[in-house]
């Protein structure tokens, strides 16, 4: 009797155990958000510590909710693809400044945190076409490629061309080279945590090379780099609102899709509102702590793989998240060659979206190729976008398909096409 009481015992503490490696497999797998999500920020305006900094710290917070509260084991971090919308288009594109960017950010957040309590989440999901969903991921996956490209010197301006190859006698763009040839083989072998190794050796042969700059001797953590209060100075322009609507367009699909099919591969799809509102309430939290929005990692799968199944897993990985602290005066020397490889790949692997786009049919696959291919042409997230959702309508009256087409989707299309007439009078 006495072994039969002590068994339960043991597999709590054996399911404990399961739950903290899962967590650990997790922050390892996606620790590499700290240097390139960062570095992101540091086009936006800000230090790339700070970057670094604010990334940390929502990443913990994220987490550790979903752990504690929705008790899933998700790790929530600034999502690939969004920074870049963030960095390139909502700030560089529109002129705005970061704190003006942040005030986007919440705003759409805010109406993101509204979708999670009403059916408006929904309505907005139902509301776009799948393949203008789809053509959105491919395009950004071309947008990180083509920035992962030119961050690691791989592709420069060209002469007589838009683009050109790169001085491949320069020992940046060699060391770039080699650590994507090591990325690419780290990746498709599955090695554990393979973006992370990827971000090691690469540093270790720019430091061979002889391309590796000093990183910062200590942690300074100002208290202006860990509370940021974004600022609404912008929100009479034109420009602010052009920005916010597409940011929640995304947010919401792209977190309703990640959060269904990971949640499907827990069989625990009871917890998808708990786990969205969440995921809403981080992405409000990331306008404070300065940075993109979060969602749900795609790495996620490896904690569930690693059997994965309760919130221990995600506190665990948070906690390590905000020990991550403690290591920014050493990863602060990691450089761009080792970290445009990640760029490139985790591009790659959006683009993969293509398949599901249904090239036979025009009506769709036309106005979807629009965005994917006008959102690295025109080096804008939300002008690309514009291009397919104008399209779009145009294409299916066209066709005789009018009355398949919603009226949010033809006010977003109308929107999009305002903001064209605006540019065009200079306004």
């Amino acid at each position: 009797m006495a072994f039969m009481n002590k068994r339960p015992d043991k597999d709590r503490i054996k399911s404990l155990r399961t739950e903290i490696v899962a967590g650990l497999i997790g922050y390892l797998t996606t620790v590499y958000i700290v240097v390139v999500n960062g570095s992101i920020l540091n086009e936006a305006g800000i230090s790339l510590e700070s970057g670094m900094i604010a990334t940390i710290l929502i990443s913990f917070l994220g987490t550790f909710l979903m752990g504690l509260f929705a008790k899933l084991p998700l790790i929530l971090i600034p999502g690939m693809g969004i920074n870049a919308l963030f960095a390139y288009s909502i700030v560089e594109g529109t002129n705005l400044t970061f704190e003006q960017g942040l005030a986007v950010v919440l705003v759409a957040g805010l109406i993101f945190l509204l979708t999670a309590f009403s059916k408006l989440g929904i309505l907005l999901k139902e509301a776009i076409p799948e393949s203008l969903k789809h053509g959105i991921t491919v395009g950004l996956g071309f947008f990180l490629i083509l920035i992962g490209l030119e961050k690691s010197g791989l592709v420069v301006n060209g002469e007589n061309t838009i683009l050109a190859f790169g001085d491949f006698t320069s020992p940046a763009v060699l060391v770039s080279l080699l650590t994507l040839f090591l990325a690419i083989f780290l990746f498709v072998r599955d090695v554990p945590a393979n973006f992370l190794v990827t971000m090691i050796a690469g540093t270790i042969l720019a430091s061979l090379f002889g391309v590796l700059e000093s990183g910062s001797s200590a942690l300074h953590i100002d208290p202006k780099e860990i509370i940021f209060l974004p600022s609404f100075s912008a929100i009479g322009d034109v420009n602010f609102w052009l920005a916010v609507f597409p940011l929640a367009i995304i947010l919401v699909f792209e977190n309703m899709g990640l959060l269904n099919g990971q949640l499907q591969m827990l069989k625990r799809e009871t917890s998808y509102d708990k786990a969205y509102k969440v995921t809403a309430f981080s992405t409000v939290a990331s306008a404070f702590l300065g940075t993109s929005p979060t969602v749900s990692a795609a790495e996620n799968a490896a904690v569930i793989a690693s059997k994965g199944r309760s919130g221990v897993a995600a506190v665990t990985a948070g906690l390590l998240f905000l020990a991550t602290l403690f290591l920014i005066p050493f990863i602060t020397i990691i450089p761009n060659t080792a970290l445009s490889p990640i760029l490139i790949i985790v591009g790659f692997l959006m683009v993969q979206n293509i398949r599901h786009i249904r090239v036979s049919e025009l009506s769709e696959s036309l106005p979807a190729l629009l965005i994917v291919a006008m959102i690295p042409f025109t080096y804008s997230i939300a002008d690309g976008m514009a291009f397919g959702f104008i399209a779009y309508p145009i294409v299916m009256i066209a066709t005789g398909k009018r009355k398949e087409l919603s009226l949010p989707l033809l006010i977003i299309a109308a929107l999009f096409l305002f903001d064209f007439i605006m540019k065009m009078v200079g306004i």
